[in-house]
């Protein structure tokens, strides 16, 4: 009977905080972060960080629900955000705090991180997340060739590596033939 009754205390109190904490809490942060995310596609970028004094931006939804998953996508929109503003180390903190299940979203974040890298002269860095990138969501074919040949271009000019350079040119051009990076790994192979 005790363990009975600590089960169904144990089911009835994860079923009402679930049901009566975290829907209304991720529903209310999804609600107030529409107009952040309007003035992101509008480019309105400073609005959609810090709000206009009547609507929030992504740094409040942020800081009041950040648990929630409206406001793990308002970390990725901030740090797309300061990308776009070239203040590249905030960028790079707010996308570190991102994760999804979606492979399309985290490769983007992944190439957002690895163009702050790049911006901040810090190529090691950058190449690991054009890789990243690159294979996180490889049904994009033109995104992930792209972010692979950006990775190998930066092992050869920059980190002059290349062994590196050749490894990604070669699987730009096995894998992803018809895009345009494909064609152009032979005169860099070359």
């Amino acid at each position: 009977t005790i363990a009975s009754v600590v089960i169904i205390l144990v089911g009835g109190g994860y079923y009402a905080y679930s049901n009566f904490v975290v829907k209304p809490k991720e529903a209310k942060a999804a609600e107030v972060m529409f107009k952040a995310e309007e003035y992101y596609r509008m480019d309105s970028l400073q609005k959609a960080l810090n709000g206009d004094g009547l609507y929030w931006g992504f740094l409040k939804v942020i800081d009041q629900y950040g648990g929630t998953d409206a406001g793990n996508m308002a970390n990725f929109y901030a740090g797309a955000c300061y990308s776009k503003l070239n203040e590249n180390e905030k960028a790079i903190k707010y996308l570190k705090k991102f994760s999804s299940d979606s492979k399309s979203l985290n490769a983007r974040a992944y190439r957002l991180m690895a163009d702050a890298y790049a911006d901040l002269n810090q190529p090691k860095e950058a190449f690991d997340y054009y890789k990243k990138a690159g294979h996180a969501f490889e049904s994009d074919e033109a995104f992930s060739a792209d972010c692979l040949f950006l990775g190998a271009y930066l092992a050869q000019k920059t980190l002059n590596d290349p062994k590196a350079a050749i490894e990604l040119y070669q699987e730009v051009k096995q894998k992803f033939p018809r895009t345009q990076q494909g064609y152009d790994c032979d005169n860099y192979l070359a």
